[in-house]
C-alpha cells in the first residue's frame, strides 16, 4: 500500500505542499481550509488508486490517470456530491490500478476489455456474490463517457472513442457474469419492522416517500420552498431531479397524509433541506438521556461535549446538514440490521453473515416500487405512472395536464 502523505509547509512561500510520486503539488496558504480540502481530496485519491505512478505524466501525451482525474475534477462540479460521483470513482478504480501511466493514444478496445474484466471477476463489497452484468455495462458506460469528455477537452484523440464504441456491452447468457437480481417492492410488514429503530426524522422520511412514491434524491432534497400549500393537494415542484436536464419539471402531489408528516418539516429556512442529520442526531440524544439511570451528577452532563469527536486524522465530523442518498440508506441499513439481527450460528461465519445481511437489507428506492405496485392495483397504469413522474420528452401538453389531475385524484384519495 502507497505510504500515505504528509501535509507539509513550504517556507520560501508560506504555502502548503504534498509530494505525490516525486512531484510537488501546491495547496495554498498553509493552514487554510482550501489547502486542507485539496490535501484531502488528493491524499484520498493518492491512498484509494495505491499506484504512485498515477500522477506521473506519460512523455507521449496526457496519461489515463491525467485524464481521470480531470474528469473527477469536472464531474465534482457538473453532478455534485452524491451517488453519481462516488460510482464514477469506483469506474476509475479500474483504469487507476491497471493502466494509470498508459498514454491516452494507446487505450484500445484490448485494454477497454481488460477493464470489463477486472469487473468480471470482482466480487462486490456491498453484496454477496459478484457483481452482476448491469452493474458491468454500467460502469463501462461510465468509462466511455470519461473518453468522450477526454476527446472534448483535447486530451484523448478521436480514433479512440470510435474504435471503443465498436465494443458491445455483455450480452445476457453470453458472459459469466450473473444477471442482477429484479428491484422489487418491499413488503409492508418489513417496512413497519424497520422504522421501529429508525430515529423520527429518518422514520418521517420512509413514511413520507413510501405516499409520495417520490425517489431518495427527491426526498433528501425536499425544501420548504418547494411547495405549493395553497389547494387542498399541496404540489412539490422540484427544483433539481433526475431528468431536470431535459427540462421537465417534476411536481409530485401531497395528500392529507403526506401533507401531516410535512407540516413538522417546513418551519424553517425556505431552501434549507426539511429533513436533517443534525436534527436525527439531537433526538437520539434526547432519547438516549431520558433512558439515563446515571445520576446526571456523575459521567457526563447534557451539553458537556457538546463538539464532535474527532477521527484518528484530526478532522472534526459532525452531522451534516442534510441527508444524501447514501446516508438516508445507510441509516435504514442499520435499523434493518436491529430489527433483523443475525443468528448466533451464522453470525461466526463471515460469508454466510453476509448473505443474511443482504437478504435482510433493503433500499428506499424499493419504497417506490411497493407505491407504484399499490397505485397501479387501485387506479391502474396510467395513475401509477402519472403519481411517479414517468413521461417520455415528446408527451403533449394536454397529456401532461390529464396526468397532473389524475395524479392529485390519487393524492387526494390515498394521502
Amino acid at each position: 500500500m502507497a505510504k500515505e502523505p504528509g501535509y507539509c509547509l513550504h517556507k520560501p512561500s508560506g504555502q502548503a505542499i504534498v509530494r505525490l510520486g516525486g512531484r510537488m503539488f501546491y495547496l495554498g496558504p498553509h493552514g487554510s481550509d482550501e489547502s486542507k480540502t485539496k490535501y484531502a481530496k488528493l491524499k484520498a485519491e493518492w491512498l484509494v488508486s495505491k499506484n504512485a505512478e498515477k500522477f506521473v505524466q506519460s512523455p507521449d501525451g496526457p496519461a489515463i490517470a491525467a485524464v481521470c482525474l480531470a474528469y473527477l475534477d469536472h464531474a465534482e462540479i457538473y453532478y455534485g456530491p452524491g451517488t453519481e460521483l462516488e460510482n464514477l470513482k469506483l469506474a476509475i478504480k479500474p483504469l487507476s490500478e491497471l493502466y494509470a501511466t498508459l498514454p491516452t493514444k494507446d487505450f484500445s478496445p484490448l485494454e477497454y476489455k481488460a477493464v470489463r474484466n477486472w469487473w468480471l471477476v470482482r466480487k462486490c463489497d456491498r453484496k454477496a456474490g459478484r457483481v452482476s452484468r448491469q452493474y458491468i455495462n454500467t460502469q463501462m458506460k461510465r468509462v466511455m463517457r470519461i473518453v468522450k469528455w477526454g476527446v472534448a477537452e483535447g486530451m484523448i484523440p478521436a480514433s479512440v472513442h470510435q474504435t471503443l464504441k465498436c465494443v458491445d456491452p455483455l450480452k445476457r447468457g453470453r458472459s459469466d457474469a450473473p444477471e442482477a437480481a429484479p428491484i422489487k417492492p418491499v413488503e409492508m410488514a418489513v417496512v413497519h419492522a424497520t422504522i421501529a429503530h429508525l430515529p423520527p426524522v429518518v422514520r418521517d422520511m420512509v413514511e413520507l416517500q413510501l405516499l409520495l412514491g417520490c425517489r431518495p434524491g427527491e426526498i433528501v432534497k425536499l425544501a420548504p420552498s418547494m411547495v405549493d400549500r395553497s389547494g387542498d393537494v399541496w404540489k412539490i415542484t422540484l427544483t433539481d431531479h433526475k431528468t431536470s436536464y431535459r427540462g421537465l419539471v417534476r411536481t409530485i402531489y401531497a395528500g392529507p397524509k403526506a401533507q401531516a408528516i410535512l407540516t413538522r418539516y417546513l418551519l424553517r429556512g425556505a431552501d434549507v433541506a426539511c429533513f436533517s442529520p443534525q436534527e436525527a442526531t439531537r433526538q437520539r440524544r434526547q432519547v438516549k438521556h431520558a433512558a439515563r439511570v446515571t445520576p446526571l451528577s456523575y459521567g457526563n452532563s447534557p451539553g458537556k461535549r457538546s463538539e464532535p469527536r474527532e477521527t484518528k486524522g484530526g478532522t472534526p465530523r459532525p452531522p451534516h446538514e442534510a441527508y444524501t442518498t447514501m446516508t438516508y440508506a445507510r441509516a435504514i441499513q442499520y435499523a434493518c440490521d436491529k430489527a433483523f439481527p443475525t443468528p448466533l450460528d451464522i453470525k461466526q461465519d463471515p460469508e454466510k453473515r453476509k448473505v443474511w445481511k443482504a437478504s435482510h437489507r433493503w433500499a428506499p428506492n424499493r419504497l417506490r416500487h411497493t407505491r407504484a405496485t399499490d397505485v397501479r392495483r387501485q387506479f391502474g397504469l396510467e395513475a401509477a405512472s402519472s403519481v411517479l413522474g414517468h413521461s417520455e420528452i415528446t408527451v403533449t401538453q394536454v397529456y401532461a395536464e390529464q396526468d397532473a389531475e389524475r395524479a392529485i385524484n390519487v393524492a387526494r384519495a390515498i394521502g
